[in-house]
């Protein structure tokens, strides 16, 4: 019997977690933060995702997107679940925003096995790991011992990439917050919002988006009619809905990427040649997508995290401060 192949999961998980480390130690946060004070924190969380998924698989995108949000405004530090008149959460680019529930649902299950110790910002990300696990995507070791916000303002939510931003915006605001370009590649899957945005279909009235397969556009309109429902949700990734995958790429070479955004990353050369890695195109050193979105997944949770005596640790997440 050849025990070579009963060693390589094992060899390749400690690869993966080696990296994971080296990458979030410096940042004041790392896996297995709550090991002592909260052992069950992991388990908890999981165990909350998977019931509301199995209600509604719609909230694994939506806390997937809900994380980008939060990271993405001063840092992740939940502000984005704090309610108000004012607040992040009201701000248009969250308006969507789905899986609230599902966080304080996770949180009241913690402050009753642990009172006071888990931040609502690594419940977000442990919930974000979750979504994707459940949605047949890639796991990765969550680094914890986030601390949460006390600001939340729908102003800043200026920063966050918008769908009609050019590639070189986009790499603005990813560069500003210590992202590169395959990152933004990467994480463009949770970038893409759930309403289809109906300016590429029909570009204010001076025409179609050229960069839309002629035939996929016919489809688009019929789902989206130009003065039709705007909050009507549209499956982003055509063909591969409610699954987590890199068919999302094929769907950019093949001109069906449904917003603005997501096609540029085709179009523009500085990024293609990351979709055509993820794609194996013949000649270009390959990129294992579940490898570099784990990885990309981790730097982005640690943008801005707050640790020590910064922040606090919110007995309810949606607390008005």
């Amino acid at each position: 019997m050849d025990t070579r192949c009963c060693h390589q999961p094992i060899v390749f998980s400690l690869l993966l977690l080696a990296m994971f480390s080296n990458l979030v130690y410096g940042q004041g946060t790392r896996v297995g933060f709550y090991l002592t004070t909260c052992p069950r924190v992991e388990t908890i969380v999981k165990a909350t995702v998977q019931s509301h998924f199995r209600s509604d698989p719609t909230v694994a995108p939506g806390l997937l997107r809900m994380h980008f949000h939060d990271c993405f405004v001063n840092g992740c530090d939940a502000s984005i679940l704090i309610d108000g008149s004012n607040t992040e959460k009201t701000a248009p680019p969250n308006l969507l925003l789905r899986g609230y529930d599902v966080i304080n649902d996770a949180k009241s299950q913690l402050e009753a096995a642990c009172p006071g110790v888990v931040s609502c910002a690594d419940i977000l990300a442990l919930a974000a790991r979750d979504s994707v696990v459940l949605t047949l995507g890639p796991s990765w070791p969550v680094p914890t011992g986030r601390r949460d916000g006390r600001v939340s303002l729908a102003s800043d939510t200026a920063n966050l990439p918008g769908f009609t931003d050019s590639v070189d915006v986009q790499k603005q605001k990813f560069s500003a917050l210590g992202l590169d370009t395959q990152d933004l590649v990467t994480l463009e899957l949770q970038l893409a919002s759930f309403q289809l945005q109906i300016v590429q279909l029909y570009n204010n009235g001076n025409g179609v988006d050229s960069s839309i397969d002629p035939a996929f556009v016919s489809q688009l309109q019929t789902l989206c009619p130009q003065n039709g429902d705007g909050s009507r949700r549209v499956a982003l990734d055509t063909g591969s809905a409610n699954r987590f995958d890199s068919n999302f790429f094929s769907n950019l070479r093949g001109g069906r990427g449904i917003l603005e955004s997501d096609q540029k990353l085709w179009t523009d050369p500085s990024t293609r040649n990351f979709v055509q890695r993820f794609l194996g195109i013949t000649g270009l050193a390959g990129l294992t997508f579940n490898v570099e979105f784990g990885r990309s997944m981790v730097k982005m949770s640690n943008i801005g995290v707050k640790t020590g005596t910064d922040g606090e640790i919110r007995r309810v997440c949606s607390a008005i401060n």
